[in-house]
């Protein structure tokens, strides 16, 4: 039998990842994007089996999988191998692990902000807020292994005794509202306020844009900034304004125009050259009602807005638009439990970096799929189930490399109309009761670090 070389193997893993996991992203990211994307950084690799194409793939594939080990991973491409005549890489992880750690960060960054562009400009004006783009943007928290590496670059909490927590990471994502997809990440330490990371986030919106958010992000400087930018807001009232119908220029039913003055101290985390470039007032609209729906914990909202034109933007439009912004509650509930993205897997800052430029890339390539299928049968995108996707995905992966040609396409298009029929029904004005049912194990917390506990276990 005659073995073939390396890259012969590397062609046969290529044709089997664009077969079957890359075909829903042929048209998003192809094969000559990401050369591209390599080209532009400069990125030299030499001719291995796992060379940046089928690394990147592989672990796309790893974070999609519910076994989310390198085990896993490089027993699929094993298994990809074992009919092509051609000699199997060996079963340990070693040579996947150094390869993942070659590709570099920007590398995975850029493909990620590509495919949430490219998903961005397939929206039309029938899926448009009042003709504008809604970004909708919140905070969230992630944890990872507990190295020194890790603890170092992203402590635990102050309020765990050294050895008894895991490291833990504050991220910022900026989500679309129409299709759900994840558009730019920011990430720094646990104890980061949610607006020192929006304000990494601002230069992914575009003219016109318009921002939802909680009441964490309604601050006077951010609002300028915005606004600065051409585009406006839907916050939630600051906790720490005062609300009053009084004060103002009364435009509609619980709907006013204010004037909010520059603040006299400079804000935290705002430079004295930024502070001072602020002017000194700002026109604003207030909206102020009740929310009368049983079980829910808010019962009044002040909405601050800078759409002051009530004809164009009504008030009962704004009011249904804030109604959405529990969308990225979801979109994170899907990145972080439906897809595992709330433990990370890496032992250093760098790859977990990565590993959640992966995570997002994979979530978008998720919200490919739906977008297509929604737009194919029109159903709206964000009532497609996101689990349900992935669940269908990874069981018509092995159909699709058994096949080729028209056939192929045929499946790819059953996929989309199975997709289709699994969506998540509308419950507005939904409420449950914030409890467990499930008992936890009876386990004591953990209080001492693992080899003081040891210690006392043998001399006991």
């Amino acid at each position: 039998m005659t073995i073939t070389t390396v890259p012969n193997r590397v062609k046969i893993l290529k044709d089997k990842f664009t077969q079957s996991l890359g075909l829903p992203f042929q048209e998003l990211l192809p094969e000559s994007e990401i050369q591209r994307i390599i080209e532009e950084l400069q990125i030299k690799y030499r001719r291995r089996l796992f060379d940046p194409f089928v690394t990147l793939w592989a672990f796309l594939s790893q974070v999609l999988d519910v076994d989310k080990s390198c085990h896993n991973a490089v027993s699929r491409i094993i298994a990809y191998l074992v009919n092509e005549k051609v000699e199997l890489p060996s079963t340990d992880t070693s040579a996947y692990c150094q390869a993942r750690s070659r590709l570099p960060e920007e590398l995975l960054q850029k493909l990620f902000g590509k495919v949430a562009q490219d998903l961005s400009e397939k929206v039309t004006t029938e899926y448009l807020w009042c003709g504008r783009h809604v970004k909708v943007i919140d905070g969230s928290t992630v944890s990872m292994p507990d190295t020194v590496e890790n603890q170092k670059a992203y402590p635990q909490s102050k309020s765990q005794k050294p050895g008894c927590g895991f490291p833990i990471a504050k991220i910022g994502v900026m989500f679309s509202l129409v299709t759900g997809a994840a558009l730019a990440i920011a990430i720094n330490v646990l104890h980061t306020h949610d607006l020192q990371l929006a304000r990494q986030l601002y230069q992914f919106l575009n003219p016109l844009d318009v921002l939802l958010g909680d009441r964490a992000f309604c601050a006077y400087a951010d609002l300028v900034s915005i606004k600065n930018l051409e585009c406006d807001v839907v916050f939630r009232k600051h906790q720490s304004r005062k609300t009053s119908m009084q004060r103002g220029r009364i435009t509609g039913e619980s709907d006013k125009l204010v004037i909010w003055y520059k603040p006299r101290k400079c804000p935290q985390g705002l430079s004295e050259n930024a502070f001072a470039a602020l002017p000194s007032t700002l026109v604003v609209r207030e909206i102020y009602y009740y929310i009368i729906i049983p079980g829910f914990r808010t019962q009044q909202i002040s909405l601050i807005t800078t759409l002051l034109d009530a004809k164009i933007y009504p008030t009962l439009e704004l009011v249904r638009l804030y109604g959405l912004r529990w969308d990225v509650e979801v979109n994170l509930k899907h990145l972080k439990s439906t897809l595992g993205m709330d433990v990370l897997r890496c032992k250093t800052p760098p790859m977990i970096r990565k590993e959640l430029y992966v995570y997002l890339l994979a979530y978008n390539l998720l919200r490919t799929l739906m977008w297509q299928a929604s737009t194919t049968y029109g159903v709206p995108p964000v009532r497609l189930s996101l689990q349900g996707t992935r669940q269908h995905l990874n069981h018509f992966i092995p159909q699709m490399l058994a096949i080729s040609g028209v056939k192929r396409h045929h499946i790819y298009q059953t996929l989309l109309k199975v997709i289709v029929h699994k969506s998540v029904p509308t419950r507005p004005g939904r409420a449950e009761p914030r409890v467990r049912k499930r008992r936890p194990k009876a386990y004591p917390l953990m209080k001492n670090p693992r080899h003081e506990l040891r210690r006392q276990l043998q001399t006991a």
